[in-house]
């Protein structure tokens, strides 16, 4: 926490102050309010939090930031909120959605390289203490509608096993939109159970967020964790959303777009039953994409794609799976009428600060948390604080990327072995190499990388995939002939 929320809300006048002072003294906290009202927001009665989570969209794909990609309800929830230009993730879906259930760099729990695959049978650590758990001890109602990808091959790795009340949605990270299956098999499940139902994901999200808060008692506080699918591959939508694409000639294109489109729409459903229930005023709403956009067909996911990868980072260098900006600098923002100042808010935010941040709004206590690497970022969030000073993109075996103030160091140990330095404030798009120029920075920035490298622990990715390939069938001619004909085709 930092020490200026702290001292913000040891001088921010309590209940009984107002009541009792007088008009002039009224007049003054209202003048306050309007000139901070960030500040504010930490007295105030413990938020409703929907917290939003896209999956795979591109930093430049969606309407306010200049994309041809329509989202108005994103647009008016940005517009009435704040634009977080500096919020960072990990560079691929479970490592983020890990840093964000706990607060901690997915380094600290072998989370940091790879997704939990298919055929994973690892998950989340057990004995990490985890957000929904925090807000659920305070009084929460804990929700997760949407996609886990948090362990799926045993059931205490399960989002109800880990301080959900109730869950919605697949467990692993890729399915078919429309039939709900990974591989063939089904992955929809309502609380434990596994369900058959029809209809596209997105709809069938958005559909059941609303009926939960069509449901739910305004006077319990509600942590709604609504995670879409959408954008991520397969890339398919149902044909009325096609059709409004169909200007854009690439197929993958036009239905990356269609899904953006669709999963807008589905947000404006669920804030307008916020509005119906009474609830909207004293609701955060935070969104944002668990990593950039693909760029690199090397992290598509577990199917084929035809063509170029659709998304855009622009301005930002490369994608998904990347430590440069455009892998991990994400499209954010957070609204919460008369609490979070609307404009852009340039303060450096990592997706690890959203546990401290949230847990402090709903006075939740996290002394069974491990060590945290997040931090407050309320006034970041809401009044455009500066934010944290470094950044820890990634650490594990063959690379790593940390920031210091405005200073990023990426490093691939793998042979040849590469050392990049770049200043983001002068090139945000990372085109400019000034590691020769600077050695002492690379020095020092290389020594922190080394040290987190030391106490990190093992990536449990690696253990499943060298076990996958030792387990593997035996490739035989016939085989390998049938797959050069498949790609040929």
């Amino acid at each position: 926490m930092t020490d200026r929320t702290e001292k913000t809300e040891e001088l921010a006048p309590s209940r009984r102050d107002v009541l009792a002072g007088s008009a002039g003294f009224l007049a003054a906290v209202a003048g306050l309010s309007l000139l901070a009202p960030g500040a504010r927001a930490q007295s105030a009665v413990r938020p409703h939090i929907l917290y939003i989570l896209a999956d795979d969209l591109g930093f430049a794909d969606v309407g306010f930031h200049g994309s041809d990609i329509k989202t108005p309800n994103l647009d008016r929830l940005a517009a009435g909120g704040a634009k977080l230009s500096q919020f960072y993730t990990q560079p691929l879906c479970t490592p983020t959605r890990a840093a964000l259930m706990t607060g901690r760099y997915p380094l600290r729990y072998g989370l940091q390289v790879g997704v939990v695959p298919s055929g994973g049978t690892y998950g989340l650590a057990t004995d990490e203490f985890l957000l929904p758990q925090a807000l659920k001890e305070v009084g929460y109602r804990t929700s997760l509608v949407g996609k886990w990808h948090l362990g799926h091959a045993d059931r205490k790795y399960w989002p109800r096993q880990r301080g959900f009340d109730s869950f919605y949605g697949p467990l692993v990270g890729e399915i078919d939109h429309f039939k709900h299956e990974a591989h063939g098999v089904t992955d929809w499940y309502r609380d434990n159970t596994l369900v058959k139902e029809e209809g596209y994901d997105t709809e069938l999200f958005g559909a059941e967020a609303a009926r939960q808060l069509s449901a739910h008692d305004p006077k319990t506080p509600l942590f709604l964790y609504l995670a879409f699918t959408a954008p991520h591959t397969p890339f398919q939508a149902p044909q009325r959303y096609l059709d409004m694409y169909a200007n854009i000639a690439d197929p993958s294109r036009r239905a990356y777009a269609a899904m953006i489109t669709a999963m807008d729409e589905q947000i404006g459903k669920v804030v307008a039953a916020l509005d119906t229930r009474g609830m909207r005023d004293n609701t955060l709403i935070v969104f944002h994409s668990d990593n950039g956009g693909t760029r690199n067909k090397m992290f598509v996911g577990e199917g084929a794609l035809a063509g170029d990868p659709p998304a855009s980072n622009a301005p930002y260098r490369d994608g998904k799976g990347s430590l440069y900006e455009g892998g991990t600098r994400v499209v954010a923002l957070a609204n919460w009428p008369g609490r979070i100042k609307p404009g852009q808010a340039d303060g450096v935010m990592h997706v690890v600060d959203m546990l401290p941040t949230l847990a402090k709004l709903a006075g939740a206590d996290l002394k069974q948390s491990k060590p945290l690497d997040g931090m407050d970022a309320w006034a970041a969030l809401a009044a455009g604080d500066p934010g944290r000073g470094e950044v820890v993109y990634n650490v594990e075996p063959t690379t790593g990327a940390v920031r210091d103030g405005k200073w990023k160091l990426v490093w691939h140990v793998l042979l040849p072995p590469k050392v990049e330095l770049f200043d983001l404030d002068a090139d945000p798009e990372e085109k400019t190499d000034l590691s020769a120029q600077n050695p002492a920075k690379v020095a020092e920035l290389k020594d922190k990388v080394v040290a987190l490298v030391r106490t990190m622990a093992p990536p449990l990715f690696f253990a499943t995939a060298l076990k996958a390939t030792l387990s593997a069938p035996l490739a035989t001619p016939d085989a390998a002939l049938y797959e050069l004909e498949m790609q040929d085709d």
